[in-house]
């Protein structure tokens, strides 16, 4: 079995040697904000910038710089915060979906992810700037999603991209990261507010009694009806039982996250390649046996919070299985950059390369540097 220190150390050298120069340097445009694509020869394509992604990368070099990369993390945050507040919220203190490659908005239509990863970024920010005043904009715009985007049937309207139904967990789960991040860094009582009501969606209406927690609801919350209803992204069920463990006490989030763990583990690794798989039923057969990155980012996380948790001496050899799955990804012409899709035979599909997924490599790493 691999030996937990030295994992460590491998992912300390690579995150602090490798990835996130690279990302520095060549994913920061010239304005100061970050790029959406990098070609595996190296060249940055610039259709578009997701605000999504302009706020997972504030979150990640604010993470960066919390694990101890003295670089430029803290100037790289500052530009981009700025741009984003000049830029990237309406009138209703609502978060704009793209940005045009000069910067100004392109599509100022609404959607949850966009709210839910402006607020996110916002309280880490606010945190590592030292900058109470984000703490305001990241509120006033969840009190506007609360005014005006809350359902009665419990979460949130979903926004103008994405027609409902079906209606999704996915976008309420980084809601729930948001509650989190911002509660920890402001006390403030109205996220831990909101992390209760999303942790009590969850466990009443999304997770189901296998342990699992399925993809798509009708308006009452319930799965729909068919093989969609029963669809079960293994990286999810990681990822939310990642975000119990480190949201909640042993009381109140262990039995939640021990399950969709061991749902995940059991049901959602490919045996021959050692990754998380993207899709199977609530009954456990196949749905989708390709293997995106994020998911074996979840899973490294999942892990390194049960094994904080429990100092169970199994779980180090779920930490090294987890990384090495992970670690497949990374082998590049050009070190820093990675591949995104795993086919069932164990090669990758060759497209560029997304800077959305550089914010589930930092964090999944920050976990195990930490640990």
């Amino acid at each position: 079995m691999q030996n937990l220190e030295a994992i460590q150390k491998l992912a300390k050298e690579w995150v602090f040697e490798i990835l996130a120069p690279y990302w520095a340097t060549y994913g920061v445009h010239d304005d100061g904000m970050f790029a959406e694509e990098i070609t595996h020869e190296g060249k940055v394509v610039d259709n578009y910038r997701r605000l999504m992604v302009q706020a997972r990368q504030i979150f990640a070099f604010c993470e960066l710089g919390s694990l101890g990369w003295d670089s430029n993390w803290k100037a790289l945050v500052e530009n981009a915060v700025q741009h984003l507040l000049d830029n990237g919220i309406n009138e209703k203190g609502l978060f704009i979906h793209t940005f045009a490659p000069d910067g100004t908005v392109l599509d100022a239509r609404l959607d949850l992810y966009n709210q839910a990863f402006g607020m996110f970024a916002l309280g880490y920010a606010a945190k590592y700037l030292v900058r109470a005043d984000l703490h305001d904009v990241a509120l006033n715009a969840l009190n506007a999603l609360e005014n005006e985007w809350a359902r009665i049937e419990g979460g949130f309207w979903e926004g103008e991209i994405t027609p409902c139904p079906p209606y999704r967990q996915n976008p309420h789960m980084h809601i729930f990261e948001a509650a989190l991040a911002n509660y920890r860094f402001s006390n403030d009582e109205k996220w831990g507010v909101l992390k209760e009501k999303i942790a009590h969606l969850f466990v009443s209406k999304f997770q189901q009694p296998c342990g699992a927690v399925t993809e798509y609801f009708d308006k009452y919350w319930k799965p729909l009806d068919g093989i969609q209803g029963k669809i079960v992204e293994p990286g999810h069920c990681f990822e939310w039982a990642w975000l119990f463990d480190i949201g909640f006490d042993e009381n109140e989030g262990v039995q939640t996250a021990d399950a969709l763990s061991g749902f995940a583990r059991k049901y959602g690794i490919c045996p021959n390649r050692g990754v998380a798989i993207n899709e199977v039923s609530i009954d456990g057969e196949i749905i989708d046996s390709k293997a995106r990155l994020w998911p074996q980012t979840e899973r490294l996380k999942a892990a390194c919070a049960r094994y904080k948790r429990t100092k169970d001496e199994s779980e180090i050899k779920e930490i090294a299985d987890a990384w090495n799955g992970l670690e497949k990804y990374f082998a590049t012409d050009i070190k820093g950059l990675w591949h995104d899709k795993m086919n069932p035979d164990g090669t990758f599909i060759i497209e560029n390369v997304k800077a959305s997924s550089f914010y589930h490599i930092v964090c999944a790493f920050g976990e195990l540097i930490r640990l």
